[in-house]
């Protein structure tokens, strides 16, 4: 009886893995983000986080942007003030391809549904 209770404790004490929503991007790529906690939500060294309000995408970038460009800090400082989600992106290791999603998920849009063609 007492393994059983240990194990549904562990259970119980261990954060769910987040489930990943899917965006597509501006040119219609489609990106799988990692939902956090806006509450407790950190910017990272390296890390690509998006900030949104319901549907719109309000500020994408990484803590390098919001300390050497100061146009993304202030958006950044918005996007605090207002979004109701954050999601952390899978970003490419070099600077083109994380100046490239971030723009594409500036225009970007949740995907709610798969259509039939």
């Amino acid at each position: 009886m007492a393994v059983m209770a240990a194990l549904a404790n562990r259970r119980t004490a261990s954060p769910a893995l987040p489930r990943q929503v899917n965006w597509r991007g501006r040119s219609g790529r489609f990106y799988a983000l990692t939902p956090e906690r806006l509450e407790s939500f950190m910017l990272t060294a390296g890390g690509l986080f998006m900030l949104a309000r319901g549907t719109m995408p309000m500020w994408v970038g990484s803590a390098d942007d919001v300390v050497h460009d100061a146009a993304s800090r202030s958006r950044f400082r918005l996007a605090l003030e207002t979004a109701d989600r954050v999601f952390a992106v899978e970003g490419g290791d070099d600077d083109l391809s994380r100046m490239t999603t971030v723009w594409d998920l500036e225009g970007a849009e949740p995907v709610t549904g798969l259509s039939a063609a």
